[in-house]
Order: C-alpha cells, then sequence, then structure tokens
C-alpha cells in the first residue's frame, strides 16, 4: 500500500478594517491524508502550482507516490481563500458584538449540602432537609433578551447522600398551571414543545463531557450524552427518578440520580467540583433562562459555559452490573406469500443484556438473543432526490455511546452544512436488511473507555443466517485523543466478515475548535472489499463560523465512484460537492412588530457537485431564502426559490417515473411554515412548486398535531407529490403517503401508542399498536400487534401480522 498526501496551506492573510479594528491576521492550514491502493486511481505526475488570490498566496503539492482521481478537486478548492477571506473580514467587523461573549472567569457556583436521610420522591420538597439547602443565583435570560434577568424566577436546590444527589426544582409562574405547555407523554420529548428545566452535569469536570437529565412540568423524563455540544446520544436512557407538582405560582420538580447513574472520577481528595448548569424554557412566552448564561447560538451542553455545583462528596465510584433479561412470546400470520412461508408460527425466546460499569471511565455491555421488539417503526418517506434516505437508529444497545462510534458530518436542522451525509460507522447495518426488517443477532459486545484525554471502544456482534442472509461477523474499532481546547482526533476500522470475503473500512477523523465561534470537522476513509477486490475513499472537510449574527459554513467533501462501506452510510458517491452558505441572524432596530417577531434569518445555501470517476460537472442546486421569519412563538415562516441544473448520466426514477439522460434546468420555489408547536392544535407544512426536470412537480408535506390535554396527542401527516409532464413517457400522476400517530397515556409510565401509514407508490398499508407499562424504573412490559399489508401486479395481495408480548425486568447491583 502506498501513502500520498495532498497539502493546502493557505498563507498569513493581512487586512484592515477601519472601524476601531485593529489588524487582524488569519494562518489556515488545510491538511488532508489519504491511505490508497494503486488500483484507486490513475497516477498522477509530480505537480505544483500556486496561485495568488488578493494578496493570499497558496500552494498545492502532489506527492510522486499520491493518487487524485481529477482535478477537479482543485478547481473548487482555488474558490476557498477568496470564502475563508469573507468569513475573516466578517469575523472582525463583528469581533465588537456585545451578545457574544466568552466564558467568564468566575464561574457560577451552587453549593451543594450533604444530608443522612433519604427524600421521598413526589415533586413537593416539603422536606426540612431542602431548608438546608442554599438557593441559586437569579437566572439570566438566553432568548429572547440575551444577557437580561429572566422574568420568571427558578430556585435550585441540590442535597446528596450515599446514595442520591437530589435536586429540587420550583419554576415560578404567575399564571401558575395555566401557562404550562406540553403536548404529549413520550420520553426523550420534544424540547420545543413543553415547558421544562434540564441539568447538565460535568462530572469530570472538563469542560467537555456533559449528561443532561430533563424533565417537563408533568414528570416526563428526557436524558441524553453529549460530548463537546457536537455529539450526543440522544437516546441513552439512564436510571434516575422525578416527580413534578403543578401549582396555582408554578411547577416543582423533585430529582434522585444514584451516583452509580453518574460518572465522575476517584480522587485523593474527598470533595469534588463539578460542571454545573441549569437551562429552563418558559414555553408561553418562549423565553429561555440559564443559571450560567451561554450565547443564544450555543446550547446548555456547552460546558465551558457552565457553573460549578461544589462541595459534592460522592462516594467512591464502585463496580457497577447492571443486568436486564427478557421473555418474549409471539403469534405469527402470512397471507399470500406462497408455499414457501409458513402460514402461521408460534415462537418464544429468552435473551438479555448485561452492563458492567468496570470503573467511572469504563463499561462492557454484553447482549444475546438481542430483541427489539419495542423500537420505534420506520416511517415511510417519498424520496424525489438523488440522495438516499437517512433512517436514524432506535434501538437502545446501538444508542448508547453512540457518540464515541457514530462520528460523522450531516446537514443542520436548519439546513447548513450541505446535503451531504457521510457517517464511516452506521449501527442500522448490524441486524436489519436493506428494508429495515430485523435480522436475528445471536450474541454481541461493546466495551468504551471514556476520559478527559483519551477515548476507546469496540464492538463486536455475530448477525445469524439464514435461507436469505448468511451468518455475518461485524467489528467496529474506535480510537480518539482530545488535546488542546476541545480539539480531537482519531480512527475507526470496520470490519464486515461472510463466507465470501469482508469489507474493511479504516477512517482518520479529526475536529479542531478553533475558537468560541471557529470549528473544523474532517474525515477521510478508504474501504475494500476481499471478494471483490474493488477499492474507494471517502473525504470531507466542514468548516463552521457561528455567532449570534451569522452562521457562516464550507463543506467539501470527495467520495470516489467505487467507494463501499457497507457498514457506514453515505447519502451519494461518486461525486464531488462544494456546499458553502450563510444564514443571517437578524433582530435590530429595523425589524417590525417586535412583540410578534423574534428575528429574520434569511440563507444562501448553495451546492455544486461534480462527478468524480468523469470530472464532469453534474448538479447545481441554488438554495436562497430571502424571507425567514423567526416569530416570538417558537413559529416560523419562509419563503424561497432554488434554481437547479441536473446532468443526469444515467435514467434518474424518483417514486416510479423514469427521467431519461441529459442536461435539466428547472427552477422550483418553497415556503415553509410553522404555527406556535407548543399549542393543542399546531401545524408544520411545506409546498414546492414549479419545473421539475423535464416537467412539473407540485409537492406538498404536512404536519397536524392535536393535543388537547398531555395524555392524548393525535399526530396527522400528508404528502403528495403531483408529477406533470415528467419523464418517458410523459408521467402525470399523484403519489401520496398518508400517517396518523396516536398516543395516549394515564402517566409517563403506562402509554399506548398506535399509528397507520398508507403509500399509493407501493399500495403498502401498515399499522402499529404498541402498549407499554414502565412498571419498575427501565423494567417494562410490552403488547405489541403489527400489521403489514402490500398489493403487487405479479404477486397480488401479501400480508403479515405479528402479535408480540414481551417483559423485559431491569436489576441493578
Amino acid at each position: 500500500m502506498l501513502f500520498g498526501f495532498v497539502t493546502i496551506v493557505v498563507s498569513s492573510i493581512d487586512f484592515a478594517v477601519y472601524k476601531n479594528v485593529a489588524q487582524h491576521k488569519i494562518i489556515i492550514l488545510f491538511h488532508w491524508l489519504y491511505s490508497i491502493t494503486d488500483t484507486c486511481f490513475p497516477r498522477l505526475p509530480v505537480n505544483k502550482k500556486v496561485w495568488q488570490i488578493s494578496g493570499i498566496h497558496c500552494l498545492l503539492y502532489i506527492s510522486p507516490s499520491s493518487y487524485y482521481p481529477y482535478f477537479v478537486f482543485w478547481r473548487m478548492i482555488k474558490r476557498l481563500p477568496i470564502f475563508l477571506l469573507a468569513i475573516a473580514i466578517t469575523s472582525k467587523v463583528f469581533s465588537q458584538d456585545a451578545d457574544f461573549f466568552k466564558p467568564d472567569s468566575i464561574r457560577k457556583e451552587i453549593i451543594a449540602v450533604p444530608i443522612s436521610t433519604f427524600l421521598r420522591i413526589d415533586g413537593t420538597m416539603n422536606e426540612p432537609e431542602w431548608k438546608m439547602a442554599k438557593p441559586s443565583p437569579r437566572f439570566i435570560q438566553v432568548e429572547p433578551h440575551q444577557g437580561q434577568p429572566s422574568n420568571f424566577q427558578t430556585d435550585i436546590k441540590v442535597l446528596y447522600n450515599n446514595r442520591y444527589l437530589y435536586v429540587g426544582i420550583f419554576a415560578h409562574d404567575p399564571l401558575g398551571r395555566k401557562a404550562i405547555r406540553a403536548t404529549d407523554f413520550m420520553r426523550d420529548f420534544d424540547y420545543l414543545r413543553h415547558d421544562l428545566v434540564a441539568l447538565s452535569i460535568d462530572g469530570f469536570n472538563d469542560k467537555r463531557n456533559a449528561m443532561s437529565f430533563a424533565t417537563n412540568a408533568y414528570g416526563v423524563q428526557r436524558d441524553l450524552l453529549a460530548f463537546d455540544d457536537l455529539y450526543y446520544d440522544i437516546d441513552w436512557d439512564g436510571l434516575w427518578r422525578v416527580r413534578t407538582v403543578r401549582t396555582d405560582s408554578g411547577w416543582s420538580a423533585e430529582i434522585a440520580i444514584p451516583w452509580q447513574t453518574l460518572r465522575y472520577p476517584k480522587t485523593a481528595d474527598s470533595i469534588q467540583n463539578w460542571g454545573f448548569n441549569v437551562y429552563r424554557n418558559r414555553r408561553l412566552t418562549n423565553e429561555i433562562s440559564a443559571f450560567s448564561p451561554f450565547p443564544r447560538v450555543f446550547s446548555s451542553l456547552r460546558m465551558d459555559y457552565a457553573g460549578v455545583l461544589k462541595n459534592l462528596q460522592p462516594p467512591p465510584p464502585q463496580t457497577n452490573i447492571r443486568i436486564q433479561p427478557y421473555f418474549l412470546t409471539s403469534y405469527d400470520h402470512y397471507k399470500g406469500y406462497g408455499p414457501g412461508i409458513k402460514t402461521e408460527a408460534t415462537n418464544y425466546k429468552v435473551g438479555g443484556e448485561v452492563k458492567w460499569v468496570v470503573n467511572p471511565n469504563a463499561v462492557l455491555d454484553l447482549t444475546t438473543n438481542t430483541d427489539f421488539a419495542q423500537a420505534d417503526a420506520d416511517l415511510q418517506v417519498n424520496n424525489i432526490t438523488q440522495f438516499s434516505v437517512f433512517f436514524p437508529e432506535k434501538r437502545q444497545f446501538f444508542l448508547e455511546n453512540a457518540s464515541l462510534f457514530g462520528v460523522g458530518i450531516q446537514q443542520e436542522s436548519d439546513g447548513s452544512g450541505g446535503s451531504m451525509r457521510y457517517q464511516p460507522f452506521f449501527s442500522r447495518t448490524i441486524g436489519l436488511d436493506s428494508s429495515g426488517n430485523p435480522i436475528p443477532i445471536d450474541v454481541g459486545g461493546r466495551f468504551v473507555y471514556r476520559s478527559s484525554k483519551l477515548n476507546y471502544g469496540i464492538i463486536a456482534m455475530r448477525q445469524r443466517g439464514d435461507s436469505t442472509n448468511p451468518a455475518t461477523n461485524f467489528f467496529v474499532g474506535r480510537i480518539s485523543e482530545n488535546f488542546g481546547n476541545q480539539n480531537r482526533i482519531g480512527a475507526l476500522v470496520s470490519i464486515k466478515n461472510t463466507p465470501n470475503g469482508s469489507n474493511i473500512e479504516s477512517t482518520i477523523d479529526g475536529f479542531f475548535r478553533l475558537g468560541e465561534s471557529h470549528s473544523l470537522n474532517t474525515m477521510v476513509t478508504h474501504s475494500v472489499n476481499t471478494n471483490t477486490g474493488k477499492q474507494g475513499v471517502a473525504g470531507v472537510a466542514q468548516y463552521y463560523y457561528s455567532t449570534n449574527h451569522y452562521k457562516i459554513w464550507w463543506t467539501q467533501s470527495v467520495v470516489t465512484k467505487d467507494f463501499d462501506p457497507e457498514m457506514g452510510f453515505v447519502s451519494r458517491t461518486d461525486v464531488i460537492g462544494t456546499t458553502p452558505g450563510m444564514n443571517w441572524y437578524y433582530r435590530g432596530s429595523l425589524l417590525p412588530f417586535k412583540k410578534i417577531l423574534r428575528a429574520l434569518e434569511p440563507g444562501f445555501l448553495p451546492e455544486f457537485y461534480y462527478q468524480a470517476s468523469t470530472g464532469k460537472f453534474i448538479e447545481r442546486d441554488l438554495w436562497f431564502f430571502p424571507i425567514w421569519f423567526n416569530f416570538q412563538s417558537g413559529a416560523y415562516l419562509g419563503a424561497g426559490i432554488v434554481p437547479s441544473f441536473q446532468r443526469l448520466t444515467q435514467p434518474f426514477q424518483p417514486l416510479g417515473v423514469t427521467i431519461p439522460v441529459g442536461d435539466y434546468n428547472f427552477n422550483r420555489q418553497e415556503i415553509w411554515l410553522s404555527s406556535d408547536p407548543s399549542k393543542i392544535l399546531n401545524l408544520v407544512g411545506i409546498y414546492t412548486w414549479g419545473t421539475y426536470f423535464d416537467g412539473k412537480l407540485n409537492s406538498a408535506d404536512s404536519k397536524l398535531q392535536f393535543a388537547p390535554i398531555p395524555y392524548i396527542s393525535v399526530t396527522t401527516e400528508f404528502s403528495r407529490n403531483h408529477f406533470m409532464g415528467v419523464g418517458t413517457p410523459k408521467n402525470n400522476s399523484y403519489v401520496d403517503l398518508y400517517i396518523i400517530t396516536g398516543r395516549f397515556a394515564l402517566n409517563p409510565r403506562v402509554q399506548l401508542v398506535a399509528f397507520y401509514q398508507r403509500n399509493s407508490f407501493n399500495n403498502s398499508q401498515n399499522y402499529n399498536i404498541r402498549l407499554a407499562w414502565e412498571y419498575e424504573p427501565l423494567s417494562n412490559i410490552y403488547f405489541i400487534y403489527n400489521h403489514g399489508g402490500f398489493t403487487g401486479l405479479q404477486a397480488g395481495t401479501q400480508t403479515e401480522d405479528h402479535v408480540i408480548f414481551k417483559v423485559s425486568y431491569l436489576k441493578q447491583f
């Protein structure tokens, strides 16, 4: 194997901005490292090129042993200095922005008070021990008026004994119960729809790691793990308790977190100080406030802005073992599948998981006969783009520690970063087929070590074979090292092994925090299939500049034709993508109707794509949203245009419509809207219209939720694509997708969830009903009914029904 590298160095850029601003100097170093073999790319001769743009000197050197698909990537990289120069000027002009601030050198403090008794967790905080706790300082607004005192007092008190960390919260509100907003009882609820308080705890006080515990006013839990406010284990479920009470003067919450759930070091000093923050969303006015304030462009998980929880004396970390066995029985009925499939079958199985917290830094998870019957089913999506649809992981075993293994680059919720998605390891490649149907897992394990400097882990799984899929072994190895001010470098290796051969991926990645506002995320992966000998490379670099006024980015991606990440996810192959862009956040004096409007946030999001194997320019999308209003209520309204060019090198078939090879220019218009998402009746909608390749396409997507009380929530979704004169032959058709979801709760621990979806594209009808009872923390009883139906032109009508009963029990030692 030969090694080579392409290095681009942008020399120092000197310029002056004359507005009481001193001369500014930026030094940018952008480095790509490739490890590839002779078959990946044609050999290129030694080439050295220097160019100068506005006083910027850049040097590109390709070593004799390097390989590179074509000079197309170089042509686009030449645009980078101009873009970086614009960022530098913008950064300097707004460096005087008083709204954006660095972490305070004097951190806010809360004093924890030790007690010898155990508290009853009922949300009332009427025990005399709570009077011993010292009240917290007044919260500071993050939204809408950053830096001002909160309009609604929030009191935080912290107690502890030898088993629990207790946190008591009272969220004052003059409107009392009338002010409280909550739309459902779903665990890990949508934080935009609820009144809530959230704790962020950094037990190692390294200003990088965070454990978050949040509750709404009804005691519904939301918890997650975060690293650098960049990577999240959103569906991590910790073992902790909370109860709440709603009164005429606000609402209160009592939280008890076992020391075994928390992660903290074993130190010689018995007294520890932890990074700590609390934020509150008073949803009626959409006011966000925090114990230790942070710029509104960040979140409370940015722990370098956190305060300090002092005077803690936790017990020394001990070995912590958690077992969770289960028993499952099921009845399956199939109709219309032919003689090869049994009409009826009854099955049962047992299995479970073991979690061994070896020490505060190391955790071992083991699983056998793994089952995910209770996981949320995937909702269908009708895709009209050339990008593959990403379905998120929903299975609990793979969700834990996903932030260590699931590094990648993706588009953010505000559209920033570009449409390319690249993730070297994607856990849905294990235990699921390409259609999302489960494949049994016999046995597996995961070991993770985390510290302030070094993180590493491995995953090993054995997937059962059947008549369709051979038995498969999966292995993932990950290591990363933290250094400096929130910087990280790492490597990842994945191996998928079958009797026919192996697919191997090798990745090098890095994340660099270049100050409070600047960050650079990079990675490059080499893949090889031993059975075919094909090899490929994918590389991505993504730069962000984020302040309270601007968000600017540049994402550069390269994915070769033969890149095949069988254990990863990439939205397109054989492509070189350049996706810069900018969102502008304006709240100045010229913004009208400030009692209704919070901000004007227009954006320009261009995307350019070349074909890596030929160097041809194949796609241009100029997303421009001159209108985007965010309202004080959390609603929004946006309007934009998207002039596009696409060169199809092979036929494209969106939703059964065949579009032939050729060059196409078309223009589309879009309207995005959302009402207040916390109201009893709320709506989200997107409507797009205009030309589409050689015809026209009108598309509508809507989501309407009705939640008269938090215990009842019904959501309907409708998607329609109307093709007019598109493709060969000219197609005039409607493709509709209907989804209805209902959630009915007695309390946060007993819930009935059901959904129905019908898709005219593949003539399918599916529904799912799940009754769940969490009879003990993280111990559950499930009753599940699944129905799937499909009508084909040749196979006729096929249906399948599954009835499942499952009991799990969690015991922690």
